[in-house]
């Protein structure tokens, strides 16, 4: 049952996956979370990483699509500045803003990723729509309130995993 929540990759950091990478994996697109993933929760300008990360993927013709939990009006003003198409109230851990994303974008399941840095709503969201997922460590070791409760159940999730599945490792790029 805790196997819905593995993910496909683990890496230490979003800005670490490159298009090359992408590429090799047949990946066309990248669905992300926004708080702790793209940018920190308490600091919605980003850094000069994320806008670096991000010029590269528009060079490379690599559409990023913001899959967030959060409200609209949150959403919008965090990726405004970084010009994102986005999907709100995205409702993971079900499949649902995954989906819609998947739908705007054209693509099949194979042709995108859901990037994340929690399991519990990421990587379970990805799982659920039938894509891969690469779990991120976050940008800021502090979280929300409700995210908090979260980690809580993640750390026990991922010492089940990590036990099964002993080939689980962060990496820096997929």
């Amino acid at each position: 049952m805790l196997d819905k929540y593995k993910p496909t990759w683990m890496v230490d950091a979003i800005y670490q996956i490159t298009p090359e990478q992408l590429k090799k994996q047949g990946i066309k697109a990248v669905l992300t979370d926004l708080d702790n993933t793209l940018i920190a929760w308490d600091n919605p300008d980003g850094t000069k990483e994320l806008l670096d990360w991000l010029k590269v993927m528009d060079e490379a013709g690599i559409p990023v699509v913001v899959v967030s939990n959060n409200k609209a009006s949150r959403v919008a003003r965090a990726v405004q500045q970084f010009r994102l198409d986005f999907v709100s109230r995205a409702m993971k851990p079900f499949s649902a803003g995954i989906k819609s994303a998947q739908s705007k974008l054209g693509l099949s399941s194979n042709e995108i990723i859901m990037i994340g840095d929690q399991i519990m709503t990421d990587v379970r969201g990805a799982n659920a729509a039938g894509i891969r997922s690469v779990l991120v460590r976050p940008i800021v070791d502090t979280d929300n309130w409700n995210t908090q409760i979260n980690r809580f159940f993640e750390r026990k999730i991922m010492r089940y995993l990590l036990n099964k599945y002993p080939e689980m490792k962060w990496k820096s790029g997929l």
